[in-house]
């Protein structure tokens, strides 16, 4: 296999940081590593393949010679410096919200629209940490059933804030007082019904991305999607209940069958004996984790869920190095 350029930018981040680790787990075909951040970790150095690399100061001229560009450093950055990347010869995998609803970009999770990879103009984006999760397994009964109406509550974790998040939950619970405030209230034996900020119409901007992005992932505009989003005193792992409508009847048996079969879902399913998805099994992992599997009987056609998955593999840094290792693999593969 061809070996390629490859730059992270805001490579010391949360998200950088597990980009470079899924990097090296995966064995992907890097020739050269350019990390990229701001001015702040200029000269740091960070440990690859067992080589130690120097963090460079992100600039208009940091992606010379550079084939693939994982971008993890928000949307800001990402609408300046994706463009000049890609002018460079780059194509940019993004984790920002910068481009996901951009109709001329492709919004990717491989396991559902793999074929939209193809359709890039430079830049692919990746989605939102709870909506890959969700899309994993409602994708195949869509197909199936067609999805009428999504209500979902999220159980997010801290560190889908990023450092400053993981710090206040580590630095409340030992009861001092946090150095960074990173949400409005304590976190510690708390949750907060509040993530990224609020709207004008009520919502905040992380129930707002779950619902638009699942219909552009789902390449279905008729999907109604309800959701309210939750941040909770967990480290790792976010976790989501869903509640699906569809418009056709189901079989709950060919419901199971169809989420143990599917690439990418671990099906826990056996409340009975105290299995179902949980955070700290899925912590780790690049799975989506699949149970509490039953009818909603107070609608016609109707099924609950319970979602888990690592909000920083699956949710971010796997989703992303899958994108561009399905595009080294080529639309017929």
């Amino acid at each position: 296999m061809r070996l390629h350029n490859v730059a992270v930018v805001g490579a010391t981040g949360m998200v950088g940081r597990k980009m470079l680790q899924v990097l090296e787990e995966r064995r992907f075909p890097v020739a050269a590593l350019t990390l990229l951040a701001s001015e702040h970790s200029e000269g740091k150095e960070v440990n690859y393949a067992g080589k130690i690399h120097r963090v460079n100061k992100l600039t208009k001229n940091s992606f010379k010679d550079v084939e693939l560009a994982l971008f993890s450093a928000g949307a800001v950055v990402s609408k300046e410096f994706a463009p000049i990347a890609v002018e460079a010869g780059a194509l940019v995998v993004d984790n920002s919200s910068a481009f996901r609803l951009d109709e001329k970009v492709p919004l990717v999770v491989p396991e559902v629209n793999r074929r939209m990879i193809f359709h890039h103009k430079g830049i692919i984006a990746n989605p939102n940490c709870s909506t890959i999760q969700m899309v994993v397994p409602l994708k195949p009964l869509h197909e199936l059933w067609k999805i009428k109406r999504i209500v979902v509550s999220t159980y997010q974790s801290v560190t889908g804030a990023g450092q400053r998040g993981f710090d206040q939950l580590t630095e409340e619970i030992a009861n001092a007082k946090p150095t960074s405030k990173k949400f409005p209230h304590a976190i510690a034996y708390n949750v907060i019904p509040h993530i990224d900020i609020l709207l004008e119409d009520g919502c905040t901007k992380e129930e707002y991305k779950m619902m638009h992005e699942t219909k552009k992932i789902m390449e279905d505009d008729t999907i109604k999607v309800s959701a309210t989003c939750v941040r909770v005193p967990v480290y790792g792992g976010h976790s989501e209940s869903v509640n699906v409508e569809f418009e056709r009847e189901f079989d709950l048996m060919d419901v199971r069958k169809i989420l143990s079969d599917t690439k990418g879902i671990v099906l826990e399913d056996d409340p009975h004996n105290d299995l179902y998805p949980l955070p700290v099994r899925a912590w780790g992992k690049d799975e989506v984790f699949v149970g509490r599997l039953r009818r909603d009987e107070s609608v016609t056609h109707g099924l609950n869920m319970w979602i888990v998955a690592d909000n920083l593999r699956k949710g971010a840094a796997t989703n992303a190095i899958q994108i561009m290792e399905e595009w080294l693999k080529g639309p017929g593969h």
